[in-house]
């Protein structure tokens, strides 16, 4: 072999140590790297870990928004599966004080969510998510020419409100009072659906709802504003239960209602920013 091979192949040999030098530094500095990886990679597996079923107590003016919300949680977090319970909060919360099995509390007014959080039922101090103003919801083309609070007063219009236990029903009495006006209704309902579906079905000329429930009617109710509702606007509270079966998704639910997200579907059912 020639000097001049032995050089070459000598070179060869160094360059060649070289590369198996920065293979091992390259290989141990991806495996540093891929240490820490997995505690974020971990950290969102967390996340997306959620499942099972998340049981939500729902004012019925929520039924059209929460189902949505209902709908897109489960989308996001495959394998669980969110079920609803809509009606009267004061029927609500007296199921969940009574012992039902739910996760989540949403209430039309903070006055029915204290029947939970006096009996202790409710994880931390609920928070106000959304607001709703009332309206008045005629039959459709108003044929009762109803302008008014005080034209529900007619002699002969039939009318429907939810009852005074109830949200919708305590602040339609407010409403009420504050133009002084004295209504007999041919009806109490125990939700403010119960209230809409009367007038739906023609079988009440008038009922005095929220103004979300008149935008999701579409055109089998028509809705006329009064300016007393303005003095009347309910909170919504929302809230963890206390003995909630499955409490990390309830969470997340209860992230999703509040998040811009949530928010976006609230508002466009006609619900007011909290």
């Amino acid at each position: 072999m020639t000097r001049y091979a032995r050089r070459t192949r000598r070179t060869l040999q160094v360059a060649g140590a070289g590369a198996a030098a920065l293979l091992a530094l390259s290989a141990c500095s991806s495996g540093s790297g891929s240490s820490s990886k997995p505690d974020s990679s971990a950290s969102a597996k967390d996340t997306s870990k959620l499942s099972g079923t998340v049981t939500v107590f729902a004012a019925a003016s929520l039924k059209e928004s929460f189902t949505t919300l209902g709908k897109e949680f489960e989308k996001a977090h495959p394998g669980t599966k969110v079920t609803f319970s809509f009606g009267g909060s004061d029927t609500l919360a007296a199921s969940i004080t009574g012992g039902a099995p739910a996760d989540v509390f949403a209430a039309a007014s903070p006055k029915t969510m204290a029947i939970v959080t006096d009996k202790k039922d409710a994880v931390g101090t609920p928070s106000t998510f959304v607001r709703n103003q009332l309206e008045i919801a005629t039959l459709p083309g108003n044929p009762d020419k109803v302008a008014s609070l005080k034209d529900l007063t007619k002699s002969g219009l039939k009318v429907v409100l939810c009852d005074k236990t109830v949200p919708c029903g305590a602040a339609a009495q407010k409403a009420l009072d504050a133009g002084s006006l004295k209504l007999t209704p041919v009806s109490y309902e125990q939700d403010v659906k119960s209230a809409l579906t009367k007038v739906e079905l023609k079988e009440a000329d008038a009922a005095v709802v929220y103004k979300t429930d008149v935008k999701a009617a579409g055109d089998k109710v028509e809705g006329v504003e009064f300016p007393e509702s303005a003095k009347v606007i309910n909170d919504y509270p929302i809230a963890l239960l206390k003995d909630a079966p499955n409490a990390a998704a309830a969470k997340a639910f209860i992230e999703l209602v509040q998040s811009a997200e949530g928010q976006k579907v609230l508002t466009a059912a006609g619900f007011l920013q909290p």
